[in-house]
């Protein structure tokens, strides 16, 4: 029987939103036991997001899939002792409370590694748990902006805006995942386990990539450009006859391919526009010139005359297009996983792609508190301490 990656691991996942059970996730996709702790009464936030599906959030379902749910308050001296006891038999804790929190709980880093010195704790947070605004809270539209993605995001001569899903938060996940994974790779080597600290400020600032390096290099602010590229032209969506159609042409040679496409084989070498850089130069000129070339045809028969030719292309799909693409299926990147109260549970799948250790969704989004008794059984709770510890509030 095949495995996944992940088999064995167990991770205690007491973070909330998006970012951190998008770590844990993907932790979970890959084998892992993942124990998502959850507030009584009301759980994960998130839980209370519209739309609804069946009485569930969609958006607690989407980053929540293999994982089982348990509610314990954290501020009761019972919850505390019981997270103690899971952290002693886990490999993975990824908490995303205020800054001093896990401390006030007797929770932190450095009480829960002298207790199981194996593990690895990562803290995701809005600005990092240490400097001067440590304390700042943080979402992902805020830090779209505070980190300056919003200041490169939008058409040149409209407002600012945020990207039309949650990239901080879901990229903030990813790097989670990342640095618990090498955090795991250390620890066959040494034994010992690490503190991670990722935030959404670290995951956009490192997004500013060659933005920050031009920047450094002129002392030019780049300006938002819609979907154009300040190094590539042309590059971006442009106007056809019934719709927009996406062409990103990155390389001389694709130029050239592209001018065939267009039937335009005097452009190949104009002098405004045969190499790359005279294209950046000349770029409203020639941003003109082929939406005036595109306006004759439609998208999509464009779009199968640039695939002919090896152009990068793409009409602008809506979502429930990307959803039936043949490609999509084909890579099971959406996946069924029915739950008794929602049969036709359907969501995107597993990006990461194993040939021998393939993740698999076992679970769907779990209920809130939908496992509590069989976690504690598992850590040798009787069921009367378990009624005990649900009649004094603890569960």
């Amino acid at each position: 029987m095949t495995q996944n990656a992940l088999d064995g691991i167990k991770v205690v996942d007491l973070s909330r939103a998006l970012a951190g059970p998008w770590a844990a996730m993907t932790l979970g996709d890959m084998g892992a036991d993942v124990i998502k702790v959850e507030e009584p009464g009301g759980g994960d936030a998130t839980r209370g997001f519209p739309p609804f599906w069946n009485g569930e959030s969609t958006y607690y379902m989407s980053a929540n899939r293999n994982k089982r749910s348990m509610t314990l308050n954290l501020d009761s001296l019972e919850g505390q002792e019981i997270i103690k006891r899971l952290v002693a038999k886990a490999d993975i804790v990824i908490e995303s409370f205020r800054t001093g929190a896990m401390e006030k709980w007797g929770l932190g880093w450095q009480s829960l590694r002298e207790l199981n010195p194996r593990l690895i704790y990562c803290a995701v947070s809005a600005v990092g748990r240490e400097g001067p605004d440590k304390d700042r809270a943080g979402v992902d539209l805020l830090m779209q902006a505070y980190a300056g993605l919003m200041s490169i995001t939008g058409e040149a001569d409209g407002e600012p805006v945020r990207t039309g899903t949650s990239v901080v938060d879901l990229t903030t996940g990813a790097n989670a995942a990342q640095g618990i994974l090498a955090a795991l790779y250390v620890r066959e080597r040494t034994g010992k386990g690490q503190r991670i600290d990722v935030s959404l400020l670290g995951s956009v600032v490192t997004w500013l990539s060659y933005h920050a390096v031009a920047y450094f290099a002129s002392g030019e602010l780049p300006p938002r450009m819609g979907s154009r590229h300040p190094s590539v032209a042309p590059y971006g969506a442009f106007p056809t006859k019934d719709g927009y159609l996406v062409v990103a042409v990155a390389l001389d040679s694709s130029w050239k391919r592209f001018c065939a496409a267009l039937n335009r084989p005097d452009l190949i070498e104009d002098p405004r526009f045969a190499k790359n850089p005279m294209r950046i130069t000349n770029r409203t000129e020639l941003d003109d010139l082929i939406s005036g070339i595109l306006a004759d045809r439609g998208a999509m028969e464009w779009a199968e005359i640039m695939d002919r030719h090896g152009v990068p292309c793409s009409p602008i799909n809506s979502i429930d297009t990307v959803l039936a693409l043949p490609q999509v299926l084909h890579q099971e990147l959406v996946i069924d996983l029915p739950r008794e109260d929602i049969p036709g549970l359907r969501m995107p799948g597993i990006a990461i792609r194993m040939s021998d250790t393939p993740g698999t969704a076992r679970l769907p989004p779990p209920r809130l508190g939908e496992h509590t008794e069989a976690v504690l059984e598992e850590l040798g709770f009787s069921p009367d301490e378990v009624t005990a510890l649900r009649e004094h509030g603890v569960l």
